[in-house]
């Protein structure tokens, strides 16, 4: 079966439980899938229920695809995501991306925890995400490419929307909260890094370095969406403090943000629905 046709029939299940078509759509990271359970009139479909959807093994990502209102504007919120660590193929990975593009989403707002390597940074900092660097040593766009996804050579020199950008940046002044921006390093993980290789990721000009995020952006780039990237910087990164680090600690961190982030793309999504989206 080609990636077309289950991306296919992914979206055609899904069509037939909800109506509406949101077309935000936010990807929840570790700690941060509370928001979904923030919308009103939701309907919440478990991966394991849309054809060919990955399962989320992962804690901290609930594994559910959620649609409702964000304030007065209508989202899809994926609460989990599923990480090539886990074994998943780059297409498992970017699947859902795809499928909810062909639903008709324009704008992803796609949030991730993060290790801090810039020492500027303390943990419970959100960072906007200005670009990237692919460090997993793969890219969901290997092999033949599908036309019907995007071109063979996508451009990705605006791989994180500039406007959009700005945008969160006026929210979070409105807002009275502060927000960091800076270069996400993507690697595969899932062991955390050691502390050569984050002195070797801040000479290379990462400010924040984590396990996600990456794929999805070139795919949704791919097929033409715009892409807003939130980082919670949920602990600063291996050498940085003397201390191990652990999964439970960006849970926490997560969990402790959770006022202040959901403050943020909810500004955004407002925004964002009075400009017609």
């Amino acid at each position: 079966m080609t990636e077309l046709k289950r991306v296919g029939e992914a979206a055609a299940y899904i069509a037939e439980q909800v109506s509406e078509r949101p077309r935000i759509a936010v990807i929840l990271g570790s700690g941060l899938g509370d928001l979904a359970d923030q919308l009103a009139g939701a309907t919440a479909i478990p991966y394991g229920e849309i054809p060919h959807f990955a399962e989320t093994t992962v804690v901290g990502h609930r594994g559910r695809l959620v649609c409702g209102r964000l304030g007065e504007t209508w989202v899809w919120a994926q609460q989990g995501r599923f990480h090539y660590y886990e074994g998943w193929t780059m297409a498992d990975v970017v699947r859902p991306v795809r499928v909810l593009r062909r639903l008709g989403v324009d704008v992803f707002i796609i949030t991730n925890a993060a290790g801090g390597i810039n020492p500027a940074f303390s943990p419970g900092d959100l960072m906007l995400i200005a670009d990237h660097l692919n460090l997993t040593g793969t890219n969901p766009l290997l092999g033949p490419n599908e036309d019907a996804f995007g071109p063979r050579f996508p451009d990705m020199t605006q791989a994180y929307d500039s406007e959009l950008r700005a945008l969160a940046h006026r929210v979070t002044a409105g807002l009275d909260l502060e927000l960091r921006e800076g270069v996400y390093a993507g690697l595969t993980g899932p062991t955390f890094e050691t502390p050569a290789e984050i002195r070797m990721l801040r000479m290379l000009g990462a400010d924040a370095v984590g396990m996600s995020t990456v794929a999805e952006v070139i795919a949704a780039r791919h097929m033409g969406a715009r892409v807003l990237g939130i980082s919670c910087i949920s602990n600063m990164a291996a050498g940085m403090l003397p201390e191990p680090l652990n999964h439970e600690e960006v849970l926490a961190t997560g969990k402790r943000v959770a006022h202040a982030f959901g403050r943020l793309v909810a500004g955004v999504v407002a925004e964002l629905g009075r400009q017609g989206l």
